[in-house]
């Protein structure tokens, strides 16, 4: 049995001392690291204080993009080497508004999986369609090919460390979202490629995400579906409160 992941990400939101109170309110209350893993991917100012203030505890911190480099003269970006000499566990790698507003490509990803795998961190690489695209019919073949793209190069070992969030863009921050029948139905696909890709054992252990506009009021659904393995939730994840009743989700379905 793959083990849920619940990731929030907060996009540009919360202070540094605001994020310190979230998770000070959480840290204590969220489920076994047995059950499931506990995820905020936050702003890149709190990284070192949430790493710290989560230390002893079963929340987990991950950063929202990161450069491909060890390190070099790329002004405000993060390197691997940096998030993980911090303590940073996650990161994601190729959201849909990176992809957009900054230029992000199948290629920068990755270089930025591969990067990330080599300095011990857990990449999250999103991938999903526009709206276009999927009333063009186009979304099998675009999630395929954002899949071979970003798995390319990479073994057994490596590959099963990453964890796929398919986040369709349409329904990113909009209120839309997918049924969690055709949630599950693009997961499926993705495990297909990933089985095309690599053995049945590798493929199987691979976690599959559903992002896209999820809430308390669909979590339960979504969970509830046999090959989607956890939620990249965004706005549901800035109040403690919400976040833990997105954890919750997993002991009811």
């Amino acid at each position: 049995m793959r083990k849920p992941i619940i990731a929030g990400n907060w996009k540009m939101y919360k202070t540094v001392d605001e994020a310190k109170r979230f998770a000070e309110e959480v840290k204590e209350r969220i489920p076994s690291a047995e059950a499931i893993d506990s995820v905020i991917c936050v702003p890149a100012i709190a990284l070192d204080s949430l790493v710290k203030e989560a230390a002893g505890t079963d929340l987990k911190i991950g950063a929202q993009t990161m450069h491909w480099e060890k390190e070099g003269a790329y002004t405000g970006e993060i390197s691997p080497s940096q998030l993980n000499a911090l303590g940073v566990e996650y990161v994601i790698i190729g959201h849909s508004e990176r992809r957009a507003m900054f230029g992000e490509t199948d290629e920068t990803v990755n270089k930025k999986v591969k990067a990330a795998i080599r300095h011990s961190l857990h990449p999250i690489v999103c991938v999903g369609e526009s709206i276009e695209v999927r009333k063009g019919g186009q979304t099998t073949a675009v999630v395929r090919s954002e899949i071979e793209k970003a798995f390319h190069g990479l073994g057994e070992e490596e590959a099963s460390r990453i964890v796929v969030a398919y986040e369709p863009i349409w329904a990113i921050g909009t209120g839309e979202s997918a049924t969690p029948e055709d949630a599950d139905n693009v997961c499926e696909t993705i495990r297909n490629v990933l089985s095309e890709l690599y053995s049945e054992t590798t493929a199987n252990s691979i976690r599959i995400q559903y992002g896209g506009s999820v809430n308390e009021k669909n979590i339960d659904s979504i969970l509830a579906m046999p090959h989607i393995d956890g939620a990249l939730v965004g706005g549901a994840s800035l109040d403690p409160e919400s976040f833990l009743n997105l954890l919750g989700a997993v002991k009811r379905v």
